[in-house]
Order: C-alpha cells, then sequence, then structure tokens
C-alpha cells in the first residue's frame, strides 16, 4: 500500500472502525485510542497491508487486541492495589515538629527554600546555588538570616512553654 492509498484508506475508515470499537467497547475515548494506535501500528507495516486481504480488519483485530490488553492491565493494577496491606501505623508529628514547621512558615519563601535545601536535604551551598540560580553569598545570607530568625522565633517558643 502506497502512502496515497494509506492515508485514502484512514479517511475512509476510521470513523467506521472507530464506531464499531465504540460499539464493542462501550467507551467512545477508548475506541477512538485504541483506532489510533492500531493505525500507528498500520503504517509501518503498510507496504505488506494488502486491500484484498483486508486491511480494515487487521486495524479493528489489532485495537481490539490493544483494548484487551489496556484492561488487562487496568485489572492487574486494581488487583495490585487491593492486595497491598495497610500501611503501618505511623504516629503524628510532635509537638517540636509541629513548632519547627510553624516558624519554618514565618520565614520570607527564599530563605525558606534555601533553608529547607540545606538542612532537610543536605545540599551544599554550590548545589543551592545551582538549583535555585541565586549566588554562592545570597544563598549564604539567606542561610544566616534564616537561622537567625529561627533561633529567635523558636527561643520565643520554648520561653512560651516554659512560663506555662
Amino acid at each position: 500500500m502506497t502512502v496515497e492509498e494509506f492515508e485514502a484508506f484512514y479517511v475512509q475508515s476510521v470513523g467506521r472502525l472507530t464506531g464499531q470499537l465504540y460499539v464493542m467497547l462501550g467507551d467512545l475515548q477508548e475506541a477512538e485510542d485504541v483506532v489510533q494506535e492500531a493505525f500507528v501500528k498500520a503504517w509501518n507495516r503498510r507496504r505488506r497491508l494488502d486491500r484484498d486481504s483486508g486491511p480494515e480488519a487487521w486495524i479493528r483485530t489489532v485495537a481490539w487486541r490493544l483494548a484487551v490488553s489496556r484492561w488487562r492491565l487496568r485489572r492487574r493494577t486494581a488487583d495490585a492495589w487491593n492486595r497491598r496491606s495497610a500501611p503501618p501505623h505511623a504516629a503524628g508529628p510532635g509537638p517540636e515538629h509541629v513548632v519547627l514547621v510553624d516558624a519554618l512558615r514565618t520565614l520570607p519563601a527564599q530563605q525558606r527554600r534555601t533553608v529547607t535545601l540545606h538542612y532537610l536535604c543536605d545540599l551544599t551551598v554550590e548545589q543551592i546555588a545551582g538549583e535555585t540560580g541565586l549566588s554562592a553569598s545570597t544563598v549564604k545570607t539567606h542561610l544566616g538570616r534564616g537561622r537567625a530568625a529561627l533561633a529567635d522565633r523558636l527561643k520565643d517558643t520554648e520561653q512560651e512553654a516554659g512560663s506555662r
């Protein structure tokens, strides 16, 4: 089948094949997807598709098999999720964690990001500079200011807790 013959075949049969697969599958979007995928596969073997041997039947069969493969994949995925055991119980965050997160929220966004990347993600100043696009000296400034602000906020929290 030449390129022109394939294009003509596509124009003539795509609507009909999509309609047929829609009736078989009951899902128009799925029918459109598998028919398109089948046509892509047919394009790669268009020289072997012969009008007399039924290229439309070949496309319909391939589209059906693709739909069945998708069903099987979805079923296996659903089965795997159903077999998955419940996650182990995790204790909630402790009061110190809550206080730290609240203190971090009071920092300006760039300081919070820099402090998080350095202390939680263990990135160096140079790595943070590369990831954020800031200069190394700006990263150091954000880290210093962030540490100072956190120290003040956390000290205030300790004093409040001690006075209760």
